[in-house]
């Protein structure tokens, strides 16, 4: 990974320093830096969002690929910004550019004006929405990492979960489809175990046995 990109997250930790606001997620020379900060766009009350930003190990000179998750915006909405950030990072000149993005998204009246008017229509629509989830895990080598990895998860997306672990391992999710759903990407995209030579590696074995909505649950 590229030395700015070190530099880059040393500064990032020591600006976003508030609890809970800065986490380095992943640091390998052949994946580089993943960063997540959790932010508030500008508002009356402000809407929270959590960014992820993954480094490549040539980033600078190529720009960070961006996710965004929230609690009070719906999937396409978090889209929609995710969309509008890589188009910002894309026309950016190839030099240290998190901060400069994420101070962009805290500022955007426009971002807060477009959103700010559907928050409770979101909010109504995701309690209609929520689902369970059963996923099966291959294997839990690293466990405190893993574990603290599945807990922290759960807390930013609001969901209740629980770990069932024996012959199978089995995390049982409640709570809006679409924050189930980015709890899955990180599975798949973070690494959070190790493999049987003790190299972290991400969980590709991941299944997802069943996806039901709440409501189905209760009628049967």
């Amino acid at each position: 990974m590229s030395e700015a990109a070190v530099e880059e997250v040393l500064v990032l930790s020591s600006i976003y320093c508030g609890e809970g606001e800065f986490s380095l997620i992943q640091q390998s020379a052949q994946d580089g830096l993943v960063v997540q900060i959790n932010t508030t766009v500008k508002g009356e009350k402000g809407l929270d969002v959590s960014l992820s930003f993954n480094l490549h190990p040539r980033y600078p000179s190529c720009p960070p690929n961006i996710s965004v998750s929230s609690t009070v915006l719906s999937r396409t909405q978090c889209h929609n910004i995710r969309q509008e950030l890589l188009d910002r990072a894309a026309a950016l000149p190839p030099e240290p550019m998190v901060h400069q993005l994420v101070e962009w998204l805290q500022q955007c009246v426009e971002v807060t004006e477009d959103y700010r008017g559907a928050e409770e229509e979101v909010k109504e629509k995701e309690k209609v929405e929520e689902w369970t989830a059963v996923l099966s895990l291959d294997h839990i080598r690293s466990q405190n990492r893993y574990i603290g990895l599945l807990e922290r998860w759960t807390q930013q997306l609001q969901l209740t979960g629980r770990l069932l672990l024996g012959r199978h391992i089995l995390v049982i999710l409640q709570g809006a489809r679409s924050n189930i759903k980015e709890f899955c990407r990180l599975l798949r995209t973070v690494k959070v175990d190790v493999d049987c030579s003790g190299k972290k590696c991400k969980e590709r074995m991941m299944k997802v046995l069943s996806e039901t909505p709440v409501s189905s649950s209760c009628r049967n």
